[in-house]
């Protein structure tokens, strides 16, 4: 029987499940550990050995850019890159395309600034209203010089080979991307740098560990004064080999279909041995469906649409704070969420301010509705609501092809599983 191109279909419907899920899915690399060592391995004299590694439009796109800066980067396997750097990135030919991928886009903005030449850094439509405003701001801040119009892409960064260092104060709220991008750059710099948070709260500090440990895995030297307060010394990067862990946030699906479903799915990797912060939603789901009435999402936010499907149909409503950062996502993802749940039940979801509350609605489980869900070309939005459709008649996902940005094979894992999915028109 010839493979079903999930991808390729404008749409997909998916048939409800009839028996538990049960089998063994193997979640990709982490896209967020990926694109991080990515980097640094790039910036690092010597070769490093990437294992383990996430191979998605994601992290292609940051590959391409590496190799358009002089690194040879090669992909001897489906999880394996190797990296050879001299130390530094030379002037790219043309503009850096990044697509939708917020990670490369803010990591290499800082990056390039050690270029000697002129970058420009650049994306898609989405891309191009996603706030990076703070990370420009910060670098300047550090002797760089860089430029937005919009205070989103596309940012031109003019290098002349180094970073003079000092003091940086950034408001890490709006996104810890800004704080790990300034960090990881940091120890190109001629002198110490010195990173402060200057805001209240910073979203998903837990990436922020991410980022640090990563880099003391490729010699850098950094150290913490309080909460918000980070020393690097100058000194740059030792390459080194690299195992990236598997994505928590994919696993969050899977855990989900795991607890819809009274199944049991063994995704090779304990929920507790994860050092990504979505790694968290594993205790929120384990009470479904007794779900917490309130939920914070500010340290887990890739994992907030699979908790809010999730909550659908749990036995209670759930509100979910501190995800304002969702409305600057690869789409606003709490718009979307709330859009999607009102087309499987009108009054499902409600947002009221940055808050996402979910009518929770047991009864939905064997119903049959017909909702069409637009995802806005966001992944985690296909991915979650395809969820929905493993308990309620009616599910079409439309363009399922978006998944392929940090999750080639979702589609794929859930087929494997016995989910039916069956292409149909848009």
């Amino acid at each position: 029987m010839q493979a079903i191109d999930y991808l390729a279909a404008p749409a997909l419907a998916v048939t409800p499940v009839a028996a538990p899920l049960n089998g063994a899915v193997t979640p990709p690399g982490s896209k967020s550990i990926t694109n991080r060592v990515l980097l640094l391995a790039a910036l690092a004299k010597g070769s490093s050995r990437i294992t383990g590694a996430l191979k998605s439009d994601d992290t292609r796109l940051m590959a391409a850019a590496l190799r358009a800066m002089g690194v040879a980067v090669d992909e001897p396997d489906d999880t394996t890159f190797s990296v050879a750097g001299s130390g530094r990135l030379t002037q790219p030919d043309a503009s850096l395309f990044l697509g939708n991928a917020g990670t490369a886009t803010r990591f290499l903005t800082a990056a390039v600034a050690c270029i000697d030449g002129t970058t420009v850094v650049d994306g898609d439509e989405h891309m191009r209203k996603r706030p990076i405003g703070p990370l420009v701001e910060a670098l300047r801040s550090m002797g760089g010089d860089a430029e937005t119009a919009t205070g989103c892409p596309p940012v031109t960064v003019n290098g002349n080979g180094i970073i003079p260092g000092g003091r940086v104060e950034i408001d890490g709220g709006l996104s810890s991307q800004y704080v790990s991008a300034i960090l990881m750059v940091a120890p190109l710099a001629r002198d110490v740098v010195e990173i402060a948070l200057t805001g209240p709260k910073i979203g998903a500090r837990g990436y922020i560990d991410l980022t640090i440990e990563a880099m003391r895995a490729f010699g850098a030297r950094v150290s913490q004064d309080g909460d918000a307060t980070w020393r690097v010394e100058p000194g740059g990067y030792v390459a080194t080999d690299h195992h990236v862990e598997p994505d928590a946030s994919a696993a969050t699906y899977l855990w989900a279909a795991e607890k819809l479903t009274g199944g049991s799915i063994d995704i090779g990797t304990a929920a507790v041995a994860f050092t990504q912060p979505d790694a968290a939603a594993h205790v929120a789901m384990a009470r479904f469906p007794a779900m917490d009435a309130v939920i914070d999402g500010s340290q887990m936010q890739d994992a907030i649409p699979t908790l809010a499907v999730l909550a659908a149909y749990n036995a209670t409503p759930v509100r979910f704070t501190g995800i304002a950062n969702l409305r600057v996502k690869e789409c606003d993802r709490i718009q979307a969420l709330s859009e999607g749940l009102n087309r499987i039940r009108p009054g499902l979801a409600v947002e009221e301010g940055d808050d996402l509350v979910v009518h929770a609605d047991p009864s939905l489980a064997g119903a049959t509705v017909d909702a069409r869900i637009e995802t806005f070309a966001d992944h985690r939005i296909a991915m979650c609501f395809a969820l929905a459709g493993l308990m309620t008649a009616g599910i079409v996902i439309l363009d399922p092809g978006c998944v392929s940005k940090t999750y080639p094979g979702y589609w794929d894992a859930l087929a494997s599983l016995g989910v039916g999915l069956a292409p149909v028109s848009a």
